[in-house]
């Protein structure tokens, strides 16, 4: 159950990585977390305790991620590039620890101290997520389906009554190897395309890299293709970009990565994404159909989701 939460999780640490881009600075200011343990008592008496219980508890772990934007930023700039961010039975907060061990010559010492404490904290409330998803099973994609259904920003109650679906930002941008690629002419190519928003030291997005390379084979079969944007990668960044080559090389996934300035319409759609990895399918004309899949498309839910809304794009595509 922990690598699923490795989604909510992503949100705050992208939100780091926004905050700091966009200059935001808060290392001076060591926070107290003294409060953020009156979830951990207590124990919830349904289900429906359990759910509002689970997303305090998440709420917790995002304010303590949001807290020290640069500091988080240089933890997960350190972490090792191999490094799982999180696998089954082991715990986000461990990773944290290990990796802010590992990095500790960068911080100062109270700046070590509070990443320590901070860690700590988020792996005390891991423990108790686990306790509330073994007994409430059913609690967790609740929880998570309330809060991540679609990026912050993109305000669906805008779309017009007519029924007109959403449409993905329009962009020009390159993929990996420096050829120019326009959203038009991407989406307008292909009866369907699914869209993977990844980052390369998530491991749940390593981790199905290669799943998605044989999909975007059947896809051409059919007219279609998939393409992944790694959220590093933006704005050209040349170290971000051989980073995310060999790790889709060690992969063996050559299905094409695009990426596109952080300032419009397209960069502002990919901060805004809560979680990662997520998928998006479009259709040809640029419309998104349906929601986002939130979570590695090697599960059983995802895979299932993923399948009726492309099968659903093709046969409007035919029709």
């Amino acid at each position: 159950m922990n690598r699923k939460r490795i989604f909510a999780l992503a949100f705050a640490v992208l939100m780091v990585l926004a905050l700091a881009a966009c200059g935001t600075k808060n290392n001076d200011k060591m926070g107290d977390m003294s409060g953020n343990g009156s979830a951990m008592t207590g124990e919830p008496k349904n289900a429906e305790e359990a759910l509002a219980l689970h997303k305090e508890l998440l709420e917790q772990e995002n304010a303590i991620l949001s807290e020290n934007t640069e500091l988080w930023e240089n933890v997960f700039m350190e972490a090792e590039k191999g490094m799982a961010m999180i696998e089954d039975g082991k715990n986000y907060g461990d990773f944290l620890l290990d990796t802010v061990e590992a990095a500790k010559e960068q911080f100062t010492n109270k700046e070590y101290e509070w990443l320590k404490e901070s860690a700590t904290e988020i792996s005390n409330i891991e423990n108790r997520l686990t306790e509330l998803e073994e007994k409430y099973p059913e609690i967790m994609q609740k929880s998570m389906d309330g809060d991540m259904n679609m990026p912050a920003g993109s305000d669906t109650s805008n779309s017009p009554d007519d029924g007109s679906m959403q449409k993905f930002p329009a962009f020009e941008g390159k993929d990996l190897d420096g050829n120019t690629v326009k959203s038009d002419e991407l989406f307008s190519a292909n009866a369907v395309t699914v869209v993977n928003f990844w980052f390369t030291t998530c491991n749940p997005c390593v981790g199905e890299l290669g799943e998605l390379d044989a999909l975007n084979k059947e896809l051409a079969n059919k007219g279609g293709a998939l393409i992944g944007i790694n959220s590093f990668t933006l704005d050209g960044d040349e170290k971000a970009i051989a980073e995310a080559k060999e790790v889709l090389a060690k992969k063996g996934a050559t299905y094409q990565n695009i990426y596109f300035g952080s300032g419009g319409d397209a960069g502002k759609f990919v901060e805004n994404v809560f979680a990662y990895p997520t998928t998006y399918v479009v259709d040809r004309s640029g419309n998104i159909v349906g929601e986002p899949i939130v979570g590695a498309v090697t599960g059983k839910t995802q895979a299932e989701a993923l399948q009726a809304q492309i099968d659903k794009a093709l046969a409007a595509d035919m029709g």
